[in-house]
C-alpha cells in the first residue's frame, strides 16, 4: 500500500478532544489496558458516528454504499484521522464489482387468484428483464434444472425449478440456454430463497428465488390443468466502481509481528449502516486516538475495509496484494463488525470451534480467551459467536492468520437466555433496523458500543506488547514466532460470503 491522497477532496482537519496523552512506551500492557479501558468515553465514539450519519444524510441517498459520494467522504474522515494523528497512513484503491436491485416483482396474471403477488428476490449477478417485466406462461420442469435438457418447451416461458444438486448459476445458464424467457426456482425449505448466480452469466435466463410454499402454489395451479401467466420483473444495474481500503499504522513497533484491527466503512443502499458498521470502524478510531502516543513492542495497524456489503470485497483485495512475507508478518487479525446492536448479546468469535465445530487457524483459540476474560472482568456474560468467516475476518483465515473479533447481533432473534443475561427482549432481533433505512445514530445501544469499544481497547494494549499466547512471540522479543504460514487455505466450509454475520446467500 502506498500513501496517496484521500479519494475525494480533503476534508478539514478534524477536531479531537483533549484528553491527556498516554505515556509513550512504559506502562506495563495491563497497565496500558488500564488507561485506554477507563478513557473510552460514549462521546468520543458518537463524535464519529455523528459524522457518517453527516455524510449520508449530505451524500442524496441517505446510505454509503461503497462508490457512492458518502462513503468517499466517510474514507476521507479516516484518512485524514489517522494522518492527523500521526500513524503511518496509506490508501490502497481498488475496482470492485457492484450490483443493486431496481426490481423484483412477480405476479399471477391469469387464473384470477386471491393474492396475485408473490414474494420473490432477485438472485445477485441475474441478466435483468425489459423495464416491463416479462409475461408468459410458467411451466413446472418437474426436476432440478440443472442441464439444458432439463427444460422441455420453454422457449419463451418463465421456467419453475426446485433448489438443490446444482449452483443456482448452472440452472440459470441452462435455462437460458434453451430459451426460457425467466427462471423461478422455489425453496426445498421454509422461509424465502435469498441467493447469487456468484457472478455475471452470458446468456442465463434472468432469475428469481421464491419460498417453497409459493413454488407449490404455482405446481398446484398448474395441475389444475389450465394455463398460469405470470408476469415477472427482475432488474438490477451492474457496474464497477472504484474504492478504497485505508490503514493507519503505528511508526514503531515490531514490524515482522503486526496486530491488525479491522472493520467495514461501508453500508448497504437501504441505509446509512450506522451500526452496520459505523460501530465498528468508530470504535477502532476512537481506539487509535487514544493510542495514538504509544510506542508499542509490536506495531498495530489498524484498518478500515471497503464493500465488505457485496461480498468482503476490499478485504479479499487487501489480503490478495499481499506477499508470502508479509502475511507471515501479521501476528492476528481482531474483527469488529455491528457493536452497537440495539438487543444486543456479548458475541465473541469461536475461535477454539467448541461452540460450531468450526475453529479458526491455530492462535484463535486464545484470542476468544482473552476477550471471554476481559468480558467477565467487567463483570459481563459472554456468549460465542460463529466464526464462520462470514465478515471481513474471512480473507484473513483464509491465509492462516489467527483471528477474532466481536459482535452484538443482526438480524437473528435474542434468544431467553440471552435476554436473561444481557436485557432487551426476547424473540426480538437484534438488531431490527438490520440493512434497513433506520440504521441511523438513533439506532445505537450505548452500553454495548462502549464496552465493546473497550474491549477492542484491551486488546490493542495486549497484544501490541505480547502475542505469546497466540503465536509465540514474547514482549520484546525480535523477530517471528509463527514460522511459514505461506497462502495454504484454511479448511472452513463457509460457503458464500456474505456481510455482517448474516445468512450468506446461497449459490445453491
Amino acid at each position: 500500500m502506498r500513501v496517496l491522497p484521500a479519494i475525494a477532496s480533503a476534508l478539514a482537519l478534524l477536531s479531537v478532544s483533549s484528553a491527556a496523552p498516554l505515556e509513550e512506551r512504559g506502562p506495563p500492557a495491563h497497565a496500558l489496558s488500564k488507561q485506554l479501558v477507563t478513557r473510552v468515553k460514549l462521546d468520543g465514539l458518537l463524535r464519529h458516528t455523528n459524522a457518517f450519519q453527516k455524510q449520508a444524510d449530505e451524500g442524496g441517498n441517505k446510505n454509503r454504499v461503497f462508490g457512492s459520494k458518502a462513503h468517499n467522504a466517510t474514507i476521507d474522515y479516516i484518512y485524514n484521522f489517522g494522518v492527523q494523528n500521526g500513524y503511518e497512513t496509506t490508501i490502497q484503491y481498488g475496482t470492485f464489482p457492484y450490483s443493486e436491485t431496481i426490481a423484483s416483482s412477480v405476479s399471477i396474471v391469469s387464473p384470477e387468484v386471491e393474492t396475485p403477488n408473490v414474494p420473490i428476490n432477485l438472485m445477485t449477478f441475474s441478466p435483468s428483464t425489459p423495464e416491463e417485466g416479462v409475461t408468459a406462461d410458467v411451466v413446472n420442469t418437474g426436476n432440478l434444472g440443472c442441464a439444458a435438457t432439463d427444460y422441455t418447451d420453454v422457449t419463451g416461458k418463465i421456467a419453475l425449478v426446485q433448489r438443490g444438486t446444482c449452483a443456482f448459476g448452472d440452472k440459470a445458464a441452462a435455462a437460458g440456454e434453451a430459451g426460457a424467457a425467466g427462471l423461478l426456482i422455489y425453496n426445498t425449505e421454509d422461509g424465502e430463497l435469498n441467493g447469487t448466480l456468484g457472478s455475471i452469466l452470458e446468456g442465463a435466463a434472468p432469475t428469481g428465488g421464491i419460498s417453497k410454499a409459493d413454488g407449490e402454489a404455482l405446481i398446484k395451479l398448474l395441475e389444475g390443468g389450465s394455463a398460469v401467466s405470470l408476469n415477472l420483473k427482475l432488474i438490477e444495474i451492474h457496474e464497477n466502481r472504484g474504492s478504497a481500503n485505508v490503514c493507519a499504522e503505528t511508526k514503531s513497533g515490531n514490524k515482522q509481528n503486526v496486530v491488525m484491527l479491522g472493520a467495514h466503512t461501508d453500508s448497504v443502499v437501504a441505509g446509512p449502516g450506522i451500526n452496520d458498521n459505523g460501530s465498528g470502524s468508530a470504535g477502532l478510531l476512537e481506539v487509535s486516538y487514544l493510542f495514538r502516543n504509544v510506542k508499542p513492542n509490536n506495531a498495530v495497524r489498524f484498518c478500515w475495509w471497503t464493500a465488505e456489503e457485496f461480498g468482503l470485497l476490499g478485504a479479499e483485495h487487501y489480503v490478495a496484494s499481499l506477499s508470502e512475507e508479509q502475511i507471515n508478518d501479521i501476528a492476528l487479525y481482531l474483527n469488529f463488525d455491528m457493536i452497537a446492536s440495539p438487543n444486543y448479546f456479548n458475541g465473541i468469535y469461536d475461535g477454539d470451534g467448541s461452540a460450531f465445530e468450526t475453529a479458526g487457524p491455530e492462535g484463535s483459540a486464545a484470542i476468544e480467551k482473552l476477550l471471554i476474560d476481559f468480558f467477565a472482568g467487567q463483570d459481563a456474560k459472554s456468549s460465542p459467536t460463529a466464526f464462520d468467516g462470514r465478515s471481513d475476518y474471512g480473507p484473513f483465515i483464509d491465509v492462516g492468520i489467527p483471528a477474532g473479533g466481536t459482535f452484538t447481533g443482526a438480524e437473528g432473534l435474542k434468544t431467553e437466555q440471552e435476554a436473561s443475561w444481557y436485557g432487551g427482549k426476547a424473540g426480538i432481533a437484534y438488531d431490527e433496523c438490520y440493512h434497513a433505512a433506520c440504521d441511523t445514530t438513533e439506532n445505537l445501544n450505548s452500553e454495548a458500543f462502549v464496552l465493546h469499544t473497550k474491549a477492542i481497547a484491551h486488546a490493542t494494549a495486549i497484544y501490541s506488547d505480547s502475542t505469546e499466547t497466540v503465536n509465540g512471540v514474547a514482549s520484546g522479543r525480535p523477530g517471528k514466532g509463527h514460522g511459514n504460514r505461506g497462502k495454504a487455505k484454511f479448511t472452513a466450509n463457509r460457503g458464500t460470503r456474505a456481510p455482517c454475520g448474516s445468512t450468506p446467500p446461497s449459490v445453491q
